[in-house]
């Protein structure tokens, strides 16, 4: 952070990535660092407070674990694209949207009874094995996950902590820094607000609440808009694009982008939550499904069952003791319904809309647009 934006330019110049996959390498390496100097610097702030360096730690064991950084990054490509050239400036706007992913990870494992995240034990699950192990008083799982919420709230606290610094030192007029705070506090509200709804349409389910299916479409797809289409990418992007002073047509353009490609994102995540590796996931494949998540394959399958067809998927989801036999059931209705040959449909769709969104847009330094077009070559090639 503290290199000056010539050193920076010429660090950039030397080795300047050429593939979209170099490319989010050398981001997440300078992600790194920065998140390693923002916990170091976090740890001294709370010197012999020993208690608040164990939460410290307990955030930075779980960000630390990896992840796509997608957000993230695409703050930084967009910063990038519409002309910005300082990292000193925009790896901490960056960083505090990897953090405000964190917090809802965190908050999103208890929310669904999650034992594991990127192949590690999830925060709750943690803490309530530190209770056990500790011989302390009192309900291990209460311990957990209230020490896990803890680590959510500290995690959002320092990503609020980091845009209100960005915004205050970017050197930007008022306006223009009201409209980044805002649209951070906005990006927030959102994803919030529709993982409400996601509980609301699985407690749907049952006969005194259930929606049409058209109703239950319209639902599923304002989820899939708040929780992954303006909270995976178009947000971000704004974000990177603000910070850069962008010309408006060019924002609006990312921002169709952003919407498609985060909504493409999402399904293919929910198609690889039931068909995928469970090495690659990070989780037990069909674990949506014990979960109780009713997403567009769920909803697309129903719509087409046979009355057995449905008894099944009906019986299964939400079942945390699904064996490995009835999710392959659960799988085998999905593709003989053509609920699978659907959502893939569906992504190969938004793919299309986000090239065109991308077509249409002028003036983008080369490197971001390199970085934009080739995440939609990875998204095309990512297997679901």
């Amino acid at each position: 952070m503290g290199r000056s934006m010539a050193a920076t330019s010429a660090a950039r110049s030397e080795a300047a990535p050429t593939s979209f996959s170099q490319m989010l390498d050398s981001f997440r390496e300078k992600l790194e660092r920065e998140l390693h100097l923002w916990l170091s610097r976090k740890r001294d702030a709370a010197g012999s407070f020993r208690e608040a360096v164990e939460l410290i730690d307990g955030v930075g064991q779980l960000v630390l674990q990896g992840g796509k950084r997608l957000r993230p990054a695409l703050v930084y490509a967009t910063y990038q694209a519409c002309g910005g050239r300082s990292d000193a400036q925009v790896l901490p706007l960056a960083l505090a949207t990897e953090l405000l992913h964190t917090y809802l990870l965190i908050h999103d494992d208890i929310m669904d009874h999650a034992e594991t995240r990127r192949g590690q034990p999830a925060a709750h699950v943690r803490f309530q094995r530190a209770h056990q192990a500790s011989g302390f008083h009192g309900d291990a799982q209460d311990f957990g996950r209230s020490v896990a919420i803890l680590l959510g709230d500290l995690a959002h606290s320092w990503a609020v902590e980091l845009v209100t610094g960005v915004a205050q030192e970017s050197g930007l007029d008022a306006l223009p820094s009201r409209e980044l705070t805002r649209c951070f506090a906005t990006m927030s509200e959102e994803v919030i607000g529709g993982q409400y709804l996601e509980l609301l349409v699985a407690q749907r389910r049952g006969e005194a609440g259930r929606r049409s299916p058209a109703e239950r479409e319209q639902e599923l797809l304002r989820v899939l808009r708040l929780k992954s289409g303006r909270y995976t990418a178009e947000r971000p992007i704004q974000l990177g694009g603000l910070l850069a002073s962008a010309p408006a047509a060019a924002l609006a353009g990312l921002s169709r982008y952003g919407t498609a490609v985060g909504e493409a994102f999402q399904l293919q995540d929910d198609l690889l939550g039931m068909f995928g590796d469970a090495g690659t996931v990070g989780k037990p494949v069909g674990e949506d499904l014990r979960e109780g998540k009713f997403t567009f394959l769920i909803h697309h399958a129903l719509a087409t069952a046979t009355p057995e067809q449905r008894r099944t998927l009906e019986v299964a989801l939400g079942n945390p003791d699904l064996t490995a036999a009835e999710v392959a059931r659960a799988q085998a209705i999905l593709e003989e319904t053509g609920a699978r040959a659907r959502v893939n449909a569906m992504v190969a769709e938004r793919l299309e809309e986000a090239r065109a969104a991308l077509d249409g847009i002028s003036g983008l330094a080369a490197e971001g647009r390199l970085f934009f077009e080739g995440l939609l070559d990875y998204l095309w090639e990512r297997e679901s």
